[in-house]
Parts: structure tokens; C-alpha cells; sequence
């Protein structure tokens, strides 16, 4: 695979989960793989309070996206305030993304989002939901729309009902 330059990289703190969370991460995402995982050396670890030799980051690709999730501790949590976007083509992906990211102790929210096990939100969004809302009919935008704030689980065939 051809390395390209990417400005902006997502970096992620978890307790103790990195390596556990970026696994996951990368078998429900196609062309995606772990790339690099950091062990804690001796002087870091005695520094940070961790384990030598315990993992410290795990450098990941979703989707060729780089992103590297840090162990940090139990020091910050995520919340809502940030939130990883998926646009889908279709029920299928948007089944596959949602259930594959609640799965194992993740939370359903409302239109579209949800937490993973982790307490990294996520958002799954069929991007025909986006043509919509970004299009030019607004009566069509609002009924889908107001579709959406209904759902947990996008589906797709009630906001194309809705639409119509």
C-alpha cells in the first residue's frame, strides 16, 4: 500500500482498550489493518504508571483514515462532544456498521448514533440521508428529517417513505 501524507490523524484515549478497540475497528471496516502497536518501555511506563512492556499506542487505519488510540488511563472519557461520522450506501452497511459497534456493551441513542463498547460515538448515516438534507427540496429534507429524529437505527426505506 502506498503511504500518503495525511495532515489531521484522530488520536483516541482509552484506559487500557487501544489494542482491543482498533481490532475491532478494523474488522468491520474494509481496507483497514493495524499498522504499528507501541509497548510501554521501562522509563515511560515508570513515568506514566503503567506497566512496562504493556501496550501504549496502536496506530490503525479505518477505511485508509489513520487514526492511533492511545492506553492513557482511566484520566478521560469520550462523550458526545465528539463523534466518528460512517456514511453508508445502503441498509446493509448501516446494519453491519450498527451492529457490529454496539455489539458486546455499546448503547443505542437517537438518529443514527450510538456508543460502542468503548464510549466512542459514532454516527451511521446513509449518505442518500445526506443528498437529501443537502439538496435542493426542503419539503422533501424536512419529512426526512423528521423521520430521522424518530430513529435509533437509520432505516432507510421509512426515510424514503417519508420523503416521498
Amino acid at each position: 500500500m502506498t503511504s500518503r501524507f495525511q495532515r489531521i490523524t484522530p488520536f483516541l484515549w482509552f484506559d487500557h482498550e487501544a489494542e482491543e478497540a482498533a481490532r475491532l475497528y478494523v474488522s468491520l471496516f474494509e481496507n483497514s489493518r493495524i499498522t504499528h502497536v507501541a509497548r510501554y518501555t521501562k522509563e515511560v511506563a515508570q513515568a506514566s504508571g503503567r506497566k512496562e512492556g504493556d501496550v501504549m499506542t496502536v496506530a490503525f487505519e479505518l477505511d485508509g483514515q489513520a487514526f492511533t488510540a492511545l492506553n492513557g488511563g482511566p484520566i478521560f472519557k469520550f462523550n458526545e462532544s465528539v463523534s466518528l461520522v460512517v456514511q453508508c450506501r445502503s441498509q446493509q452497511e448501516i446494519d453491519h456498521f450498527w451492529n457490529g459497534l454496539v455489539a458486546g456493551g455499546g448503547a443505542e441513542s437517537h438518529c443514527g448514533w450510538l456508543k460502542d463498547r468503548y464510549g466512542l460515538s459514532w454516527q451511521i448515516v446513509p449518505e442518500e440521508l445526506i443528498r437529501l438534507m443537502t439538496g435542493t427540496e426542503q419539503d422533501k429534507a424536512a419529512r426526512a428529517m423528521g423521520a430521522v429524529m424518530q430513529m435509533g437505527k437509520i432505516d432507510l426505506e421509512q426515510i424514503r417513505k417519508a420523503a416521498a
